[in-house]
C-alpha cells in the first residue's frame, strides 16, 4: 500500500537539525578557510515531505509538499532547464561553441573567459562538468573543489578535497564543482541580459502554473554590471548558501515536464531534443548528463530502469524520473545512505508488492 510506502520514507528521514545555526548546513564547512563560510542565506528547513505521480496523477505524498524548502544541488537541473530555454530563444546556437564567443557574438563580455585555456571551454563541457574552468568566481578560486567526491561518483578520489591538481584540457576530465556551475550561471544571465530566476519564472514556472513560493537566492557579493544594469547572479547549489527554495509540488510539475519531453498543455516549454540531451551520457562520465544524474548500468540503483535519471542535492534532496513508465518521485530530507532501499520500496510498490 503507498501509505507504508509513506511510513517507510519517512521513518528514513535525513538527521540534519530543523534550524541552520544548529547543525551541519551545506558544504561550506568542509573548505578551506577563508572560504568556509556563507555567501548567500539560508533557511529553516520543514519535516520530510514528497509526492510520487504517475502520468501526472498524485498515487502517494507524505509531509508538507507545498512548503518551500532549500533544495540545494536540486538547482543545478533547474539552471540547466534555464540553458534549453536560452538555446529556445537562439541565444546558444551550438552547444560545442566555445562560451568567450558565444558571449562576444552577443556583445557581451567573455569575463572569466579571457585565459587561452578558458576560451576553448565549450557550453557543453560545462554542462558536463568537464570545462577544468580556471579562475575565482564570486571570490572562490574552482581549486576549491579540486578532487571533491559526492555520493553518486562511482568512483572517489584520493586525494584531499581542495589540493591543488594539475589542469586537464576541456572534455577530458570529469570533476563536480561548484565554482565552475556559479561561473555557467554568470556566463548565462549576461547572455540573457537579465537575472536568472526572472527568466525561469516567466518560461517556466508561471507557464507550468507553479506557486509563487519559490525563490531563487545569490550571494552578497554576486552583483555585476551587464549592460549597465545591476544583476544579482545565483548559485547552482547551497554549497555557500543562496540557491533555490522550492516546494515538492512545484518540483512534481517540473519534473513532469521533464518526463513529457518539455511539453505541458500542449505548449512546448523546453525543447523536447534539449530533454534528451540532458539525460544523455557523458562521453567520459556515462552517470551524468545536463547538470543531471543518471541511472546507466545501474549505477544509482539496480531496482528501477536503467533510464531513470535523477536531480540530486545534499540533506536528502532527490527528484527520480523514470519515462518508461511516467513516473515521478521526489523526496525530500531523507538520509542519503538509504536511496537505495526507498527507491527500492517504491519499486516493490509499483511492481504490486
Amino acid at each position: 500500500m503507498w501509505s507504508d510506502v509513506a511510513e517507510y520514507i519517512q521513518a528514513r528521514s535525513c538527521r540534519w537539525s530543523f534550524e541552520p545555526d544548529e547543525g551541519e548546513w551545506g558544504i561550506h564547512q568542509l573548505d578551506d578557510p577563508p572560504h568556509n563560510r556563507l555567501l548567500g542565506p539560508v533557511f529553516a528547513r520543514g519535516p520530510a515531505a514528497g509526492v510520487i505521480a504517475i502520468d501526472g496523477s498524485i498515487q502517494c505524498q507524505w509531509g508538507d509538499i507545498h512548503r518551500a524548502d532549500m533544495t540545494f544541488s536540486v538547482t543545478k537541473s533547474y539552471l540547466a532547464m534555464v540553458a534549453g530555454i536560452a538555446v529556445s530563444q537562439g541565444l546558444i546556437t551550438d552547444i560545442n561553441q566555445p562560451v568567450s564567443d558565444c558571449l562576444e557574438q552577443h556583445g557581451v563580455s567573455s569575463h572569466g573567459f579571457e585565459s587561452p585555456h578558458n576560451r576553448t571551454i565549450s557550453w557543453r563541457h560545462l554542462l558536463h562538468f568537464t570545462s577544468e574552468w580556471s579562475g575565482t568566481c564570486f571570490g572562490v578560486p574552482d581549486q576549491i573543489d579540486h578532487y571533491r567526491n559526492v555520493s553518486m561518483q562511482p568512483a572517489a578520489n584520493t586525494q584531499r578535497k581542495g589540493d591543488k591538481r594539475p589542469l586537464k584540457s576541456p572534455g577530458t576530465y570529469w570533476e563536480y564543482n561548484d565554482v565552475r556551475i556559479n561561473q555557467f550561471s554568470l556566463a548565462l544571465m549576461q547572455l540573457f541580459d537579465r537575472e536568472l530566476p526572472d527568466v525561469f519564472a516567466e518560461y517556466i514556472m508561471r507557464p507550468l502554473g507553479g506557486s509563487d513560493t519559490w525563490h531563487w537566492h545569490g550571494y552578497e557579493n554576486s552583483w555585476v554590471e551587464v549592460n549597465g544594469k545591476r544583476l544579482q547572479s545565483v548559485p547552482g547549489g547551497g554549497h555557500w548558501g543562496g540557491g533555490m527554495v522550492i516546494s515538492a509540488h512545484d518540483q512534481m510539475l517540473l519534473a513532469q515536464l521533464m518526463i513529457n519531453n518539455g511539453q505541458f498543455n500542449g505548449q512546448q516549454i523546453l525543447p523536447a531534443q534539449w530533454i534528451e540531451q540532458m539525460r544523455t551520457p557523458c562521453d567520459i562520465a556515462p552517470w551524468y548528463g545536463f547538470f543531471t544524474w543518471l541511472n546507466t548500468g545501474h549505477v544509482v540503483s539496480s531496482a528501477i530502469p536503467a533510464e531513470s535519471y535523477f536531480a540530486m542535492g545534499i540533506g536528502g534532496q532527490l527528484v527520480w524520473h523514470d519515462p518508461t513508465r511516467s513516473i515521478v518521485a521526489v523526496l525530500r530530507w531523507i538520509d542519503s545512505e538509504c536511496t537505495h532501499d526507498i527507491l527500492s520500496c517504491i519499486a516493490d510498490e509499483l511492481a504490486g508488492g
